[in-house]
């Protein structure tokens, strides 16, 4: 009974996403007052052109293409839960493809869009998006003697440390 509580907790708990690109966001969710009015339903970043684009959870291709002239990608990462990349220059992925988590899905223009959204519903993907935690340490100039960085480690605003 503890191990079926356990794992339902941890199914519950929010995941903890790491940044598309290492760019500030410049442009930040608002949501809509209604399903058609104004807002912007992602997060925007400047990343210099041709920045690869990475992955922010595993899932399933859902669409690859151009709308309006803006090329796009959507990742299907749980049931009902779709990840848009929008802006993109280029796709490195197809239609139906399996995606890892931090695998380059495609390259940046200018500009990248980052949406997420749960049926119908726009989610800020903010909370999701993790920051990076642990000590600094300073490393010699020339790199003699540093030591290996390690895996970095996130922590999400809406939940605890993840990996």
């Amino acid at each position: 009974m503890i191990a079926v509580l356990v794992l339902v907790a941890a199914l519950a708990a929010p995941s903890c996403w790491r940044p598309p690109v290492d760019s500030a966001v410049v442009r930040a969710f608002r949501a809509p007052a209604c399903t058609w009015c104004p807002g912007h339903r992602g997060l925007e970043y400047r990343p210099p052109a041709g920045t690869p684009v990475r992955a922010v959870a595993a899932g399933v291709v859902s669409f690859v293409g151009s709308v309006a002239g803006t090329k796009y990608l959507v990742t299907e990462v749980v049931p009902g839960r779709k990840v848009t990349y929008g802006m993109l220059g280029a796709f490195s992925v197809r239609l139906g493809e399996r995606v890892a988590e931090g695998q380059v899905v495609g390259r940046s223009t200018a500009r990248l869009y980052l949406g997420v959204r749960q049926g119908n519903h726009y989610l800020d993907p903010a909370p999701l998006l993790g920051r990076p935690f642990g000590r600094l340490r300073l490393v010699p100039v020339d790199r003699r003697g540093a030591r290996p960085a390690g895996s970095p480690r996130w922590a999400c605003a809406t939940g605890p440390p993840a990996r």
